[in-house]
C-alpha cells in the first residue's frame, strides 16, 4: 500500500505526482481563467485572483522570519506574481495543546507587523486546538483573495508589441523562445537560514532568510512593461520552478550558471553540506519572464528596489533546446533536472 512521505509535500516532483495523480482527478473540472490543474501559484475565477497555502515551519523562528511573517508574505507573493494585487487575507491555526501562550503572541505580533507592511489585512480566520503530541506547535494555513493590478493591461500592451501574448495573467505557461529570464535576487538565502539554524551549523551568523513580500516590486515591474511570467521559487528553489516554466510552456531555457547571483556564505554552505543551491528553496524572490526587448529595462527597475538589488539575467527561452540547460564557467553544459524532494524539508 502506498503512503504519503515527506518528500511528497517537498514542491519537487514526488509533490507534483501525488498532487497530479492522487488529489487533482477526484476533484471536478470547472471553466475558469486559470484553472487548479493548470499549477500555477493561484487561480484566477471571474476575475478574483485566489490562492492557499499551508505552512509547517521548523522551527517557528528563524533568522529574519518567522512562521507568522512566512505565511502572510509566502501567501501575498503567490497573489502577486499572476499579476494581482492582494486585496485581503485569512489566517487558520492548528495549535498544539501545551503551546505557550508568549509564542502564540509573538507569532500573532509577527503576522501583524508582515500584514501592515504589505498594507493585506487579515480579514477572518479560524482557530483549533489539537492533543500534545498530534501536531509540532503550530500550523498555518494562510489564503487571499486579490484581483488584476491595475498596471497589468499596460505591461501586457508593451509585451504584445513584440509579440503575440497568450496569457494576460503571469502564468507558467507564457515564455516563448528569445524571452529573458530575471531572478530578483539571491538563490538559496532562505532554506540555508533555516537548515542552518535548526541544525545548529553556524552559517545562519552571516546567511538570513530573504522572507519578504513581493507585491510593491511586481507593481514596479508592471509598470515598466513587457513581463510575461511570473514565480516565487519556493520549495525546489530555483531548478523546480524555471523546470516548470518550461514544461509549462514547452519552451527550453538556457541558463548561465554563472550568472545566477548565489551569496558566497550560500554556496560554500551547500559545497559542505553536498548541496545544490539552485534547489533550495527561496521567500522572497522570484523569476520573471520578459520579452528581450524589455529585459534590461525592467532588471533596471527592479534593482532600484532595495530586495532586487542583486537582479541578474540569467538567462533566455531557446526553442531549440529541450529542457533547462545550464552554461558552465568553462564552457560546458549540464542538465538542470527539477528535484525529486526538496533537500532541506519543512522550511515554509
Amino acid at each position: 500500500m502506498k503512503r504519503v512521505m515527506m518528500g511528497h509535500g517537498a514542491g519537487g516532483e514526488m509533490m507534483q505526482e501525488l498532487v497530479g495523480k492522487h488529489i487533482i482527478p477526484f476533484l471536478p473540472k470547472f471553466t475558469t481563467e486559470v484553472p487548479l490543474h493548470s499549477f500555477d501559484d493561484s487561480a484566477v475565477v471571474d476575475g478574483i485572483v485566489f490562492t492557499t497555502d499551508g505552512h509547517t515551519v521548523k522551527p517557528l523562528f528563524f533568522p529574519d522570519g518567522d512562521i507568522g511573517s512566512l505565511s502572510v508574505y509566502g501567501t501575498v507573493n503567490d497573489i502577486s506574481v499572476m499579476g494581482a494585487r492582494p486585496l485581503a487575507l485569512s489566517s487558520a491555526m492548528i495549535l498544539e495543546e501545551g503551546l505557550e501562550i508568549e509564542t502564540l503572541e509573538k507569532v500573532c505580533t509577527s503576522i501583524g507587523k508582515a500584514s501592515e507592511i504589505c498594507q493585506v489585512p487579515v480579514v477572518t480566520g479560524d482557530t483549533k486546538v489539537m492533543e500534545a503530541g498530534k501536531i509540532e506547535k503550530m500550523v498555518i494555513a494562510t489564503s487571499a483573495i486579490g484581483r488584476k493590478s491595475p498596471y497589468l493591461d499596460h505591461d501586457i500592451e508593451v509585451a504584445s508589441k513584440y509579440r503575440k501574448v497568450d496569457s494576460h495573467w503571469m502564468t507558467d505557461d507564457n515564455l516563448r523562445d528569445g524571452d529573458a529570464v530575471i531572478v530578483t535576487g539571491t538563490m538559496g538565502d532562505h532554506g540555508i537560514a533555516l537548515l542552518s539554524f535548526r541544525e545548529g551549523y553556524g552559517f545562519e551568523s552571516v546567511v538570513k532568510s530573504d522572507c519578504a513580500p513581493l507585491n510593491m516590486l511586481v507593481e514596479e515591474i508592471l509598470k515598466v512593461g513587457g513581463a510575461v511570467s511570473m514565480k516565487d521559487p519556493t520549495r525546489g528553489g530555483l531548478a523546480n520552478a524555471i523546470n516548470e516554466w518550461g514544461s509549462k510552456s514547452k519552451v527550453g531555457i538556457e541558463i548561465e550558471e554563472t550568472a545566477v547571483p548565489i551569496a558566497d556564505a550560500v554556496q560554500n554552505a551547500c559545497e559542505m553540506l553536498g548541496l545544490d543551491p539552485l534547489t533550495i528553496g527561496n521567500e522572497g524572490k522570484m523569476i520573471v519572464g520578459v520579452v528581450p526587448e524589455m529585459a534590461e529595462e525592467v532588471l533596471r527597475a527592479i534593482r532600484r528596489s532595495p530586495i532586487g538589488k542583486n537582479a541578474a539575467i540569467i538567462g533566455h527561452a531557446r526553442k531549440e533546446i529541450k529542457g533547462v540547460v545550464l552554461r558552465t564557467e568553462v564552457g560546458g553544459r549540464r542538465i538542470l533536472e527539477p528535484p525529486i524532494g526538496d533537500p532541506v524539508p519543512r522550511i515554509c
